[in-house]
């Protein structure tokens, strides 16, 4: 991983808090690129030093079609980010929250290709159950695979895999779904000594909390916008596993890098912004796995089209989802190309 060409991206609408604040203090000590999303509430004076922030107004001044279609107030925004990393000719893209204190390993290097327990075929499979042994799992798995009892970690072979997308683990305040938090303990912590690969045929939620995506895997950074704002990131993962699968990618679970002191929720709220979820997951995934995505990089923009279009065909998503996507498209292409 060359800082150089690694960037890093959160959106906010907070003011520089004290996240914000040791995100930029660690990508301008170690030359990543670091950006920022605004919103409609985001304060109008924002300004950190070592961060490059986007206010609504900068956000359609870059003549990208996806800015002008995105809808405001929606962490969907951060897709500009993507984009604007894209454009500056990052091979790599790191992802956060502004609630996600980065530890030193945060910063570390990263490589694509990865030495770790593998899972294949496993179906549901709640990736947490590696890294403790309480019974705590990542927001977006089904709630019928709660209690399941995955492959022991001692009985999967290590292999050596290709992992152009990679999850980190967040102590503390990990992502769990609201349910977990009206009913069970926190914080929790997660141990750092385990990394496990999801290969083809087996389903982990992951999100957009501490992620990195290497270049090869940018396209399926997408993040819709017509759905629960609770089942975006999570959505989204499902659709990036399917079409990653085509490839022969694994998604990588790593050991937490950052820990979460987390912004101010209504947990009922969540609740009822997750109830999609609850209902659907399982469903949508089946929807996913039954496609014929074609394999090879080139054909993601493809297979993103065929796998949003079952979604909205079968109602998990608005269909006013395909043109955004479009819009997406066509600025990967003019970037890319251009």
């Amino acid at each position: 991983m060359n800082p150089a060409k690694t960037a890093l991206v959160v959106t906010t609408v907070s003011a520089p808090n004290p996240v914000l604040k040791a995100l930029a203090q660690g990508a301008a000590e170690r030359n990543i690129r670091f950006i920022a999303i605004g919103d409609a509430k985001s304060p109008a004076d924002f300004s950190l030093e070592g961060c490059e922030y986007y206010s609504l107004e900068a956000q359609r001044s870059l003549g990208l079609s996806f800015a002008d279609a995105c809808p405001e107030r929606h962490y969907a925004r951060k897709n500009i980010g993507y984009l604007l990393a894209l454009q500056g000719g990052a091979e790599v893209i790191l992802e956060t929250d502004d609630d996600n204190f980065p530890r030193e390993a945060f910063w570390n290097p990263r490589g694509r290709a990865v030495h770790a327990a593998a899972v294949e075929q496993a179906g549901w499979v709640n990736a947490y159950h590696y890294f403790t042994e309480a019974r705590i799992w990542p927001r977006g798995l089904p709630l019928d695979a709660v209690q399941a009892t995955p492959p022991a970690y001692e009985t999967l072979p290590l292999q050596t895999l290709d992992c152009p997308i990679q999850q980190g683990l967040a102590d503390e305040n990990p992502d769990v779904d609201a349910l977990y938090r009206l009913l069970l303990p926190l914080p929790q912590n997660f141990r750092a000594d385990r990394r496990v690969a999801f290969k083809t045929g087996t389903w982990c939620p992951f999100n957009s909390q501490n992620t990195t995506w290497w270049r090869d895997a940018f396209p399926l950074l997408y993040l819709p916008a017509f759905c629960s704002f609770r089942m975006t990131d999570i959505w989204r993962s499902f659709v990036a596993q399917r079409l990653a699968w085509a490839n022969g990618w694994s998604l990588l679970f790593h050991e937490p890098t950052v820990y979460q002191e987390r912004n101010e929720h209504d947990l009922m709220r969540d609740f009822q912004d997750e109830i999609p979820g609850y209902l659907h997951n399982r469903a949508l995934c089946e929807t996913l796995a039954g496609l014929d995505p074609e394999p090879g990089p080139q054909a993601l923009g493809d297979n993103l089209r065929l796998a949003y279009a079952a979604l909205a065909d079968k109602g998990f998503i608005g269909k006013e989802e395909l043109p955004l996507l479009e819009a997406w498209l066509a600025d990967l292409r003019r970037i890319c190309l251009g």
